[in-house]
């Protein structure tokens, strides 16, 4: 072999050796099994008892058998919420560790570039962070075997799960690349996480007060409902012609439903009388763009929902199913007023096909900041290092 050759390697070839490495050592560490088997009861745990919340001795035999999005929903956001408590422990302490313990130098010193470093062991963490959702498969499947799951969304739940942990996994090697503390390193992966997770939220919710406007509004009636036509006093009881409350409550009602039976409301026939009245709206779609880059709202806006029924609206399953219509409509900006110059403005879709997803913004933050963070780090790796922290340890 040349001198030439054997001074090259691929780029490839040196990043599968940084992974190989990488997994060599976590498969020879009891902790890692450990912390599977930790998890493995966890998410069993949780699928158990959300099992027995759906069961037929909670629920009823006729709402138990319409349960099964519910309780798939419900498995793959305990998934991710403690998949995102783990990516960070498996992914921060990677290269600050190496770099504690005098074997980064080392490394560095090979014919490894910085880059080959970064990216190795951001996949070796990947893949680890993936054990943990594969050994959850059996609980998910525990879950789809009560029905009623919309099958086209399962594989989509769980790859979008995967490049979530993959995002927390790289947040945490690039901020482990330009630390030279393990535990600052640690702490600082946790941050990033829980800003995109609760920060995102606690962002949303407080701006909700900059966003209200008072705005002069017209009430709305519908001259062919004819229970809109009955007249009642202050404390909601009909009166009779003589403007009398009446007294037998129930039988009214009972003939007046039976009389009118075949009713039908019609959203089309609402007009807007001159009866002004003040109003408080919130401009949710002006800080919608603060929810993308949650991870939760990025699963859930990514997965097709179930078709809902002609004419009717879409109404969710479960928490994720309810997070995608609520980012959506808050994206959309559904507060707003019934009349405008005198017209009736329609009631906003509730089906989340018709409105536009937000989840390819959140994603492409979530690869912004995973790109500075990255390409900091690998400028932290480059040698000769012109300056280092004090304390650092070289080899």
């Amino acid at each position: 072999m040349s001198d030439e050759k054997a001074a090259s390697l691929g780029y490839l070839s040196g990043i599968r050796t940084v992974v190989e490495l990488e997994l060599r050592q976590r498969v020879r560490s009891k902790s890692w099994f450990i912390m599977l088997v930790v998890w493995f009861l966890v998410i069993l745990a949780v699928t158990a008892l959300a099992a027995y919340s759906a069961s037929p001795l909670v629920l009823g035999t006729a709402e138990a058998e319409q349960v099964g999005q519910m309780m798939f929903e419900l498995v793959i956001s305990f998934v991710l919420l403690f998949g995102l408590l783990v990516a960070p422990a498996l992914s921060a302490n990677t290269i600050t560790g190496d770099r504690a313990g005098g074997t980064l130098a080392i490394l560095q010193n090979t014919l490894l570039t910085p880059g080959q470093l970064l990216w190795g062991k951001w996949l070796a963490s990947w893949i680890a962070a993936l054990a943990f959702l594969i050994v959850t498969l059996p609980m998910l499947a525990w879950a789809m075997s009560y029905g009623d799951v919309y099958l086209p969304a399962v594989p989509l739940f769980v790859l979008m799960c995967a490049v979530e942990l993959g995002v927390a996994c790289a947040i945490g090697v690039g901020i482990s690349a330009r630390s030279t503390r393990p535990l600052f390193a640690v702490v600082g992966t946790y941050l990033v996480v829980a800003l995109l997770g609760l920060g995102t939220l606690i962002g949303f919710g407080l701006s909700l007060s900059m966003t209200q406007e008072t705005v002069t509004d017209y009430e709305v009636v519908n001259p062919q409902d004819p229970y809109a036509n009955v007249e009642m006093d202050e404390n909601g009881v009909p009166l009779d012609e003589n403007g009398e409350p009446i007294e037998d409550e129930e039988r009214f009602w009972r003939e007046f439903d039976a009389e009118h039976a075949d009713f039908v409301y019609r959203p089309e026939d609402e007009i807007c009388t001159d009866k002004p009245i003040e109003r408080t709206i919130l401009h949710t779609e002006r800080t919608a763009w603060m929810l993308a880059a949650n991870p939760f709202v990025v699963v859930a806006d990514a997965v097709p929902t179930q078709p809902a029924a002609a004419g009717q609206d879409y109404a969710p399953e479960g928490p994720l199913g309810a997070v995608q219509v609520g980012v959506r409509m808050a994206q959309y900006g559904v507060d707003g007023p019934d009349c405008v110059n005198g017209v009736r403005q329609p009631e906003p879709s509730m089906n989340p096909g018709e409105m536009p997803p937000l989840w390819p913004v959140g994603l492409g933050v979530q690869l912004v900041l995973v790109g500075l963070l990255m390409a900091d780090g690998r400028r932290r790796l480059v040698t000769p290092a012109r300056k280092l922290a004090t304390g650092t340890r070289v080899a």
